[in-house]
């Protein structure tokens, strides 16, 4: 469905994407992951064709830079960052979208009622939750009933509530046959929604796994930032992933996920290897989506933990 290969994007001298290639099947869901910066969001605007990049990338082979209006009709997106008309009614919003993709006559009741909306027709937009304004742009993105649905962080503004909501929606429309591409920092999300992860970092695709694989331990994972003395983080990463942690690189220190009972094995094993740790920094800890035993990893949230050293940015 979804072809990737050797994918470029520069802004400047910077690769923001650089050399990613990929295939996704049908009815297959992948999960982008990375932290703050890693091009999780730039890879999913070239796929769209909103980015020109150098390499290719076709859905359904349709060519997103020379077809992008044929390879953009496949996809129902969901941005990270919502827009709507607070005074909108979810009725009228579902229409004006329609008319915008060309369908002049939709049945708002039947779209809002795929994303568990129904019956909030006349309601207005700034009355919804932050859960039910996402489900409405997932509502949106599916109007013309497309085959792939691409999410920037569903759910990273939301509560619990509103995140299990989210997931709930994005999993019966997976189970539909719905193919599913989304970028994610949440290790319970991607669990429940991905069958592969692409790791990515500093725009390079370092991982093609599994989330089992990524994240093989089913206890709490609590993720901590560690800043290496002489910004030695290349090899400390790798010293990290030999020994079977995952471990994410942004340019602020390198962030590694653990099981809650292991914080210390990370500061052990640079220490072993002659690598001087000047600081770190335990991030927040959040409960995890219901029915999954994996806590939250917001990577590049800090927390406000009296366990945390150092200054706060």
């Amino acid at each position: 469905m979804i072809h990737a290969k050797q994918v470029v994007k520069k802004f400047g001298s910077m690769r923001a994407v650089d050399d990613v290639s990929f295939e996704l099947g049908a009815s297959e869901s992948l999960a982008l992951w990375g932290s703050n910066g890693a091009g999780k969001t730039t890879l999913i605007r070239c796929l769209l064709g909103i980015f020109p990049f150098a390499g290719q990338a076709t859905i359904n082979g349709h060519d997103a830079q020379q077809s992008g209006k044929l390879a953009r009709a496949l996809v129902g997106y969901v941005p990270q960052e919502l827009s709507f008309h607070d005074d909108a009614r979810l009725g009228r919003s579902i229409q004006f979208f329609a008319k915008l993709r060309g369908k002049r006559k939709t049945d708002a009741t039947r779209v809002l009622e795929m994303v568990d909306l129904q019956g909030h027709e006349s309601k207005r937009v700034r009355d919804l939750s932050g859960g039910m304004k996402q489900r409405l742009a997932l509502a949106i993105a599916l109007i013309a009933d497309p085959p792939v649905i691409m999410l920037d962080e569903p759910t990273s503004n939301l509560d619990a509530s509103g995140r299990q909501e989210v997931v709930d929606t994005l999993s019966r429309l997976r189970e539909t046959g719905k193919t599913l591409l989304f970028a994610s920092h949440r290790p319970d999300e991607v669990h429940t929604l991905a069958s592969r992860v692409l790791v990515l970092e500093r725009g390079k695709l370092v991982r093609d796994v599994t989330p089992k694989e990524l994240w093989p331990t089913h206890r709490s994972l609590q993720t901590i930032r560690l800043h290496t003395n002489e910004d030695n983080d290349d090899q400390a990463a790798s010293v990290l992933r030999q020994a079977g942690l995952t471990v994410n690189l942004n340019g602020h220190g390198l962030c590694v996920s653990v099981p809650h009972n292991r914080k210390g094995e990370p500061m052990t094993l640079l220490a072993q290897a002659s690598i001087g740790v000047r600081d770190f920094e335990i991030l927040e800890e959040l409960k995890p989506i219901e029915s999954h035993d994996f806590a939250d990893c917001p990577i590049d949230t800090l927390a406000t933990s009296n366990q945390s050293h150092g200054d706060q940015p």
